[in-house]
C-alpha cells in the first residue's frame, strides 16, 4: 500500500510539474525597465540602450527585459541592467507599472519600472543592447515602445522627491562646490535659483559639512568646497523634509 500512494505521490507531482504556468488563464509577459539619472556636473542625464533586435530595432529605450520564472523582479531589471550596459550594484527603486494592452507589438506585455541615481560612468552595450550611451535630459532622442510616457513619469517622480528627500550624495562626487549642487537641484527642476537663497536653504537643513579646501572654477572665482553630512543626510532622507524654493 505504501508503494502504491508513493506511485500516486509521484504520479500527481510530475502532472502539477507538466502543468506548471498552463492555467486556462492568459499569461501576459512581464519586463522591467530601469531609469537611471546621473548628473556631470551641468545637466542631467539619463542612460539609454540602443535596441540590437527588432521591435523598434535601431531605436533607444531604456535597460531593461522580460523577467525570468525563476527571479524577482528587482533582481531581473538589475541582471538586465548588468547585461545591457555593464552597470552593477545600482540601488533601483520600483515607482510604477504599465499595462496598455497595446504597448508592445509582440504580446501583451507589463513592464515594472525602476528607478536609480547613479554617478556617471562608462558604460557599454551588451546581450541584446547595439549600445549604451547617456543622454541629456534636454537632447533625448525619441524613445521606443511607451519608454517616453516612462520617462515623464520618473521625471515627475524625481521632482516630486527632491522636495521631501535631499538628493545628490548619489549624483554628485565626494567632494563639490555650492555651485554644482545648485546646478543639480536647476537640471532635475529645470529652474534657475538665487546663489544666496539657495545656499542658505541648503545649509539650514545642515546636511553639508564645509571643507577646509578651495578650489578656483575660474581664474577671478574662489569656491568653498562641501560634502555631504551622511549622518543627518541618511536620517532626512528616512524621515523627509519639506523643502520649498
Amino acid at each position: 500500500m505504501t508503494q502504491e500512494n508513493n506511485f500516486i505521490d509521484k504520479a500527481i507531482k510530475q502532472n502539477m510539474d507538466d502543468k506548471k504556468y498552463c492555467y486556462k488563464y492568459p499569461h501576459p509577459a512581464v519586463t522591467t525597465d530601469c531609469v537611471i539619472f546621473g548628473f556631470d556636473g551641468e545637466k542631467l542625464k539619463i542612460l539609454l540602450i540602443q535596441r540590437g533586435i527588432e521591435p523598434y530595432k535601431g531605436k533607444w529605450a531604456f535597460p531593461g527585459g522580460f523577467l525570468k520564472p525563476e527571479e524577482s523582479a528587482e533582481h531581473g531589471a538589475l541582471r538586465e541592467l548588468k547585461e545591457e550596459t555593464g552597470l552593477d550594484n545600482a540601488y533601483i527603486e520600483q515607482f510604477h507599472s504599465y499595462s496598455e494592452p497595446d504597448r508592445d507589438p509582440r504580446e501583451r506585455v507589463i513592464t515594472i519600472a525602476y528607478l536609480a541615481l547613479v554617478k556617471l560612468q562608462e558604460v557599454k552595450g551588451g546581450d541584446d543592447a547595439a549600445d549604451a550611451r547617456w543622454f541629456a535630459i534636454d537632447n533625448v532622442p525619441q524613445l521606443a515602445f511607451d519608454h517616453d510616457l516612462i520617462l515623464r513619469d520618473a521625471l515627475a517622480r524625481l521632482r516630486e522627491r527632491i522636495h521631501f528627500h535631499p538628493i545628490g550624495y548619489d549624483l554628485l562626487p565626494e567632494k563639490f562646490t555650492m555651485k554644482a549642487l545648485q546646478t543639480l537641484y536647476e537640471s532635475v527642476l529645470d529652474v534657475r535659483f538665487d546663489r544666496r537663497n539657495f545656499a542658505k536653504k541648503m545649509l539650514h537643513l545642515d546636511i553639508l559639512t564645509q571643507l577646509d579646501e578651495t578650489i578656483w572654477p575660474t581664474p577671478k572665482r574662489e569656491a568653498n568646497l562641501f560634502k555631504f553630512n551622511l549622518d543627518k543626510y541618511r536620517e532626512l532622507k528616512q524621515r523627509g523634509f519639506r523643502l520649498e524654493f
